[in-house]
């Protein structure tokens, strides 16, 4: 009778190719990124052997690498894998890629490189036949411009030191800054991060849009100086989002200001004389409505200095028969005074204080120059008006600022 036990034994022991041992068990899926490595380490070893880089020599494996190398240089994401392992500095100055933030739908849609999203497939298709899916594909994510030393930096540190003067003298305000109701200026001081920049310049271009090609949006790169040294030509679109997150608008001073005036609102030559004054002032009312009046203010134009037109305040309607303090003044020449005038009381029409005041004989009068709005935003209107911008805001009465039109 057979010993099933006994044989079956035999069979076990008599195994010459080892085919009944349990073998340990090894992963063979090899992740990309680990295959990334691996090929750049092939370009380390082949300097560590031959001295140089590989180059387009006939020799086919070192063009082979040459051509990895090339590939890698310009792809910024990869490139940020490989930094570590960057021991020849075969990357340097490779920027890393710029993250996609999300905030809002459009985004979403904009980041939709195979257009699932997109309104343009068939009704029907079939959405695991890849024919069916458009050809065309997202641009390629644009780079995030790193800070790097400004060669040229002593050309604006002098300024830096004084805007800080300016600053710490109240000569110039910090005003947070808002993404959606205001727009980046050339000339203009922001402060990022604690740290304060100069907005140099900034371009515009149409840098990306969706699949469909309905849909685009307007950036540029910027040139940023940091009082630290530094500089970065980041987006429009990135510094303004950077600057949402806590960022500060530093004002301009009330001099620069009026400056502005004399070169953006007349030409004004050595022999030129002062036309007037713009002014804002304050009420001194001792009437309870108009006290009760929160952010009450007076905006107009003189041909004599401020002091001397309103000597006699309490004695003018216009002035609402009271005594009035001034709150700013700005010098005016070669300038078409009325045009400004009337531009800056159509912006803050919807404001425009509508009361009737009496004089000393009993006859009423409906003075037009007063408005109810924060006096940061009257500032903020003139300045806008100086540079020329004032036609892409307008004021928001229920939130009481200034927003993009």
């Amino acid at each position: 009778m057979i010993d099933f036990e006994k044989e079956l034994k035999a069979i076990l022991e008599n195994d010459p190719l080892d085919l009944l041992k349990e073998k340990p068990k090894t992963s063979s899926v090899i992740s990309p990124d680990s295959r990334l490595k691996e090929s750049f380490d092939a370009i380390n070893q082949f300097i560590d052997e031959h001295g140089h880089e590989p180059t387009k020599s006939r020799d086919i494996n070192e063009r082979k690498l040459f051509s990895r190398l090339s590939g890698l240089r310009e792809s910024p994401e990869k490139a940020a894998t490989l930094l570590g392992l960057d021991r020849h500095n075969l990357l340097e100055g490779v920027e890393s890629p710029e993250p996609f933030e999300v905030e809002s739908v459009e985004d979403i849609f904009e980041a939709d490189p195979l257009g699932l999203l997109g309104d343009d497939i068939e009704e029907g298709a079939d959405l695991f036949n890849i024919e069916s899916l458009p050809t065309t594909s997202r641009a390629a994510t644009d780079f995030v411009a790193k800070r790097k030393p400004c060669k040229d930096f002593a050309r604006y540190e002098a300024q830096f030191i004084q805007v800080q003067s300016e600053i710490r003298e109240n000569k110039r305000k910090l005003l947070p800054y808002e993404n959606k109701g205001e727009a980046l200026v050339e000339g203009n001081y922001y402060i990022l991060d604690g740290v304060l920049l100069f907005l140099e310049r900034k371009e515009t271009a149409t840098i990306s849009k969706t699949i469909d090609g309905k849909r685009f949006r307007e950036d540029g790169r910027t040139r940023c100086i940091f009082e630290n040294g530094t500089e970065s030509n980041m987006l429009s679109r990135s510094l303004a989002k950077a600057l949402d997150k806590g960022g500060k608008t530093v004002t301009q001073t009330e001099d620069q200001i009026n400056d502005e005036f004399q070169k953006n609102l007349g030409v004004v030559k050595e022999e030129d004389t002062l036309a007037g004054y713009i002014y804002i002032l304050q009420p001194q009312s001792k009437n309870a409505e108009i006290q009760s009046l929160e952010h009450l203010y007076k905006v107009g134009f003189s041909t004599t200095t401020v002091e001397k037109r309103i000597s006699n305040a309490a004695n003018e309607p216009t002035y609402l028969m009271a005594p009035v303090s001034i709150v700013a003044e700005y010098y005016a020449y070669n300038m078409n005074t009325q045009k400004f005038e009337k531009l800056l009381h159509r912006f803050f029409a919807d404001v425009c204080l509508d009361v009737e005041v009496a004089d000393h004989k009993g006859k009423m009068h409906q003075p037009r120059e007063w408005f109810i709005a924060p006096l940061d935003a009257i500032n903020r209107a003139i300045e806008l008006i100086i540079s020329s911008q004032i036609q892409h805001y307008r004021y928001d009465s229920q939130m009481k600022k200034i927003v993009l039109a």
